[in-house]
């Protein structure tokens, strides 16, 4: 007999995910213990557990994927087949209608008027302190997109407006905000897209303690502090409006340690989890009346929790760069937020992961 633990292991399926689906009575455990209720597999459920976390990635609906599992070790396999074709049809019928909406969606972007191009004209001055803008990229710079489908994503976003200078990176899962004061610019906004290379170049000129200049040029921009400086294009794609990603519900706030936080996403439990084909682990957490934060394990179903990319996390309670920071829970399904205690404009959001298929 495989343990719910290895039958998540062994098939691709989420602990939580196989308790679901016995829940729903598609992949019910040959075993279940009557005094812990802990769930016991049979050998050959293991592949049928496999079909399933690949009916589950294909989109199969519940229905028939509990019939292809009925037939799955029949003698005839004519249903499976017959199952399994018609869900094809299905996705390539929603493929071609989705081509059609993004096709009259193209056609209607051609139309509108770009408002992102007028934010690169002209040059464009200004001051602002090294330590800061190197703070900012500090706690900015882990959340820049690599996929290179999304090339708009692949740097890291300077806003300039009303005498203050905001960085700004996404690559979807994650957003990080960082603000800090500009100096000699006091004209309309303006928006560029740093490559991550060239923000890069730009952080590791940011060692004194004095005020840099940065120019933007069109698409080049420019810094330059001392005699030493570096320089590039801005990347030719339009930032999403991350003002609108930022405005979030009213949650629960608390305040945690980082160090001892760390350590409990280090030491805790993790579940599996997938993000674009790529596994990686879950950390899950729930935040009790008097603002502890635990670390939930398998047995911890309660409806508060939220699940997070652990590696992304890590990363951004590093980019912190506090012994304390204020941690911020929406519902289930929105961002979790990463604020430092002394400054709100900078901050990390993490987009959670659902636990239930």
């Amino acid at each position: 007999m495989r343990s719910i633990g290895e039958t998540a292991r062994d098939s691709g399926l989420g602990v939580s995910a196989l308790r679901f689906y016995d829940r729903a009575g598609v992949l019910v455990p040959a075993r279940v213990d009557p005094v812990s209720g802990y769930r016991w597999y049979a050998p050959e459920q293991v592949e049928e557990a496999r079909v399933l976390a690949r009916l589950r990635r294909a989109g199969m609906p519940l229905a028939d994927i509990r019939l292809v599992l009925a037939g799955w070790s029949g003698a005839d396999p004519d249903l499976v087949r017959t199952l399994l074709q018609a869900h094809l049809r299905r996705l390539e019928q929603g493929l071609s209608d989705a081509r059609d909406e993004f096709s009259t969606l193209r056609v209607l972007l051609d139309h509108r008027e770009n408002p992102m191009t007028s934010l690169r004209t002209g040059t464009v001055r200004l001051s602002v302190p090294a330590p800061g803008l190197a703070a900012a990229l500090d706690a900015v710079r882990f959340a820049a997109g690599t996929d290179p489908e999304l090339p708009m994503l692949g740097g890291v976003l300077f806003d300039l407006a009303e005498g203050a200078l905001r960085v700004v990176a996404t690559d979807r899962y994650r957003l990080a905000v960082a603000r800090l004061g500009a100096a000699g610019h006091d004209g309309p906004r303006v928006q560029v897209v740093v490559p991550s290379p060239l923000a890069d170049a730009m952080r590791a000129l940011l060692t004194g303690v004095g005020p840099v200049r940065l120019t933007v040029d069109g698409d080049r921009v420019t810094l330059e502090s001392g005699d030493r400086q570096t320089a590039g294009r801005c990347l030719p794609h339009d930032f999403p409006d991350y003002r609108r990603l930022v405005h979030l519900p009213s949650g629960r706030r608390t305040v945690v340690d980082v160090p001892d936080f760390r350590r409990s996403l280090e030491t805790g439990p993790v579940r599996p989890g997938e993000t674009d084909g790529v596994p990686h682990d879950l950390s899950v957490l729930r935040v009790a009346d008097d603002g502890t934060v635990t670390v939930c394990g398998d047995g911890d179903d309660a409806p508060d929790r939220v699940a997070v990319n652990r590696a992304f996390l890590l990363d951004a309670l590093a980019a912190g760069a506090r012994d304390r920071l204020v941690l911020e829970f929406g519902a289930p399904t929105a961002p979790l937020a990463l604020r430092r205690t002394d400054d709100e404009d900078t901050f990390s959001l993490l987009m959670p992961v659902r636990l239930e298929n």
